[in-house]
């Protein structure tokens, strides 16, 4: 069935386009009658206006666009949250797209969003943050990178001091007496996890006595996780790391399975674990789990007004905010 258009309407209250838009649009400008005439046209057809058109003739928008690399992240999840809320304080709203961490994928929503004409794009790349950002700015889209530093020249962004927060990790570790540490998330093609590793390297850097021990996996999931804490809890007590230092919650949780369910380890007498993200997830697990907690929400509102002020402010100065992260230590790791 067609939908009816602003000709339609029009034509059925017996007026002109104009005064239709007009009712839309200013209504203050017509008479009540008029208007009342015009509402009820709307009522009767269905009615429902095109705003994306009319967005597009008026030259603006007021839709922004945000691409996540795992939107089923509870971390991802709150940082769309965090966007959201801001946009709607300023009478925006957001559209959410997933790329899975596939780049062409990630280009789909690129392209899906320039079509759409977004006011702007927020995005937490899947590879090169200086490409897709030149893409972007090719197309004549204003962007934000989200959890990743990117080149202030280039644009604003928004994102944690992984480094730190992979010290943090190995500090508390070492603190509790660990002396072979397994480092178990994704490969060198993720930035957060590369970072998070380096950040324990420094720190396990300075107690020479600590080894260190890398375990890749292909996902940030638990499936990911437990199949590694399988493959730990087989070792040989004496070949075990006697603390896992997992690159987000959801590989914690699924090491955390695989070490007390398939092989009855005790955590932490036996093996700490801490994450990283602190998701509502890592309160709740059998045994609560430590992590390195990141201002999720904080992010995403962060990016949000970053790009409003871009979009509004032709004084706009692009900035590069860095959030320090914390420590929440719980049961997983207090030996």
């Amino acid at each position: 069935m067609r939908q009816a258009s602003i000709t339609d309407v029009a034509k059925k209250a017996g007026v002109s386009i104009g005064t239709v838009s007009n009712v839309l649009n200013h209504p203050t400008r017509v008479r009540p009658a008029t208007v009342k005439k015009v509402q009820k046209a709307i009522l009767e057809l269905g009615f429902v206006r095109n705003d994306a058109a009319r967005q597009l003739k008026a030259g603006n928008s007021t839709t922004v666009g945000l691409i996540l690399p795992d939107a089923s992240n509870p971390f991802f999840a709150e940082v769309s949250k965090g966007a959201e809320d801001s946009a709607n304080e300023h009478d925006y709203s957001v559209i959410i797209g997933n790329s899975s961490e596939n780049n062409d994928r990630e280009s789909r929503y690129i392209q899906l969003f320039h079509e759409q004409r977004v006011g702007g794009v927020l995005i937490s790349p899947v590879r090169g943050v200086a490409e897709r950002v030149a893409e972007l700015r090719q197309m004549g889209i204003s962007s934000v990178v989200v959890d990743r530093e990117a080149d202030p020249t280039l644009c604003c962004s928004v994102s944690m001091d992984d480094v730190a927060g992979g010290r943090l990790a190995g500090r508390h570790l070492i603190d509790i007496g660990c002396k072979h540490i397994a480092f178990v998330g994704g490969g060198p093609e993720i930035q957060q996890t590369v970072d998070r590793l380096e950040g324990l390297r420094r720190e396990l850097g300075e107690h020479p006595e600590v080894t260190l021990s890398v375990y890749e996996t292909e996902e940030m999931n638990v499936l990911a996780g437990r199949s590694i804490g399988e493959k730990l809890g087989e070792l040989e007590t004496k070949e075990r790391p006697d603390g896992v230092f997992a690159a987000n919650d959801l590989i914690g949780v699924g090491v955390m399975q695989g070490l007390l369910f398939e092989n009855n380890v005790k955590i932490p007498q036996e093996i700490a674990i801490i994450g990283y993200d602190d998701i509502d997830f890592a309160r709740s697990t059998i045994v609560p789990m430590s992590s390195v907690r990141q201002p999720a929400h904080l992010l995403g509102s962060s990016a949000v007004e970053l790009l409003l002020s871009e979009l509004t402010d032709d004084e706009h100065v692009h900035r590069q905010i860095t959030f320090q992260p914390e420590l929440v230590v719980r049961a997983s790791s207090s030996k």
